[in-house]
């Protein structure tokens, strides 16, 4: 069996940390594995079994017509008998290489938006199975009426051994960020852009400090918002309190640390940030949106609120601080839940066993 992957985003965000994992993996399981990468892209430098063959591409997106004829020529070279496309950069020009090619197709889903009239008759059908990373996606999937023989879910992962509660250099995170250690820490790790909910939360900062005066917020994460959310917290003269220390590649030194991580998303497919989160034994506050409920689950590892309520995650936010018994049993019951459900031999094997259902069913 030999699968060819196409991941061609370029920074090592969730998705792409995912694709990483999955092929670090697969080095368990028999058979050749390959993939199709952006040139520069991080990912390339992720993996790290060395029986993946790398092919780096030039891309100029999704409207780069000829990202399809570099596709097919190593298609045509490695003659796989599978491709796994993993991004939505580039992964409508990549199901027409599959298909001009002849070959069978998987689809891994990442977002919890409601697919368009052009996916529900076009590209999905080039699919034999869509992959979704949550049960929330695989539901909206079935609502839109793809049929649920072709729809399977199989949860993101993230690896337990590197995010974990150990607090190594607990004076080191202080010094590096500026803190005195007599407040608490709340972190918001996500891209900045709109549907990630910065907006709500610093509509319930006031009310926050308020109540907790030496609370600090650390904002990570890089995008096309910071310019505008830096000046957000300017005038609200917040700029004292909140931080932004953009993105990060070493965050297992960071989250361990932090007292609560806040995630007001609107939308969200599942949210590696908070699977991370959960495995350092952090609780989470977050919206209910997309496949969040199934890493927060509400009142046992963290609280869950409506989205765009900036008041209620600031009331959830302040009761959380104000009950040190509860912190510590949302931090025990998160890294339980991550451990059961959200590994990374599962996530290898669920999607192993994908690549062998679809090749026999295909004779």
């Amino acid at each position: 069996m030999k699968i060819l992957h196409v991941e061609m985003g370029r920074h090592l965000y969730g998705g792409a940390r995912q694709v990483a994992y999955l092929l670090n993996g697969l080095q368990k399981f028999s058979g050749e594995y390959g993939l199709v990468c952006a040139a520069g892209a991080e990912i390339a430098g992720a993996i790290s079994n060395p029986d993946v063959k790398i092919h780096r591409i030039k891309t100029k997106g999704d409207v780069d017509l000829n990202f399809i004829g570099r596709l097919r020529k190593v298609i045509r070279h490695e003659k796989p008998d599978l491709l796994h496309v993993h991004s939505r950069r580039g992964d409508m020009l990549t199901a027409l290489a599959g298909r001009l090619e002849k070959i069978p197709m998987v689809h891994s889903r990442r977002v919890d938006n409601p697919p368009s009239f052009f996916d529900l008759h076009f590209k999905f059908p080039l699919f034999h199975k869509i992959i979704t990373i949550s049960r929330g996606i695989r539901e909206v999937l079935l609502e839109a009426g793809v049929a649920k023989e072709r729809v399977i879910c199989i949860p993101s992962a993230v690896d337990t051994e590197r995010f974990s509660p150990v607090k190594a250099d607990r004076e080191g995170f202080l010094e590096e960020f500026g803190l005195t250690g007599d407040g608490p820490v709340l972190a918001m790790i996500a891209q900045l852009i709109p549907r990630k909910g910065h907006a709500v939360f610093f509509e319930a900062l006031p009310s926050i400090l308020a109540k907790h005066p030496r609370a600090r917020v650390l904002i990570f994460g890089r995008g096309p918002l910071k310019d505008e959310l830096e000046r957000s917290i300017q005038k609200q003269g917040l700029d004292r309190f909140v931080r932004f220390e953009g993105y990060r590649t070493d965050l297992e030194k960071v989250i361990p640390y932090v007292d609560m991580v806040v995630h007001p998303a609107f939308m969200e497919g599942l949210g590696v940030a908070l699977l991370e989160a959960a495995a350092c034994g952090v609780p989470i506050v977050a919206c209910r949106a997309g496949g969040i409920p199934e890493i927060v689950q509400d009142k046992l590892n963290g609280f869950l609120v409506k989205p765009g309520d900036s008041k209620s995650l600031a009331r959830h936010i302040i009761a959380l601080l104000d009950d040190p018994d509860q912190l510590r049993q949302f931090s025990l019951a998160g890294r339980e839940l991550v451990l059961e459900s959200f590994s990374i031999d599962r996530m290898v094997r669920d999607n192993h066993r994908v690549y062998v259902e679809t090749l026999e069913g295909g004779r």
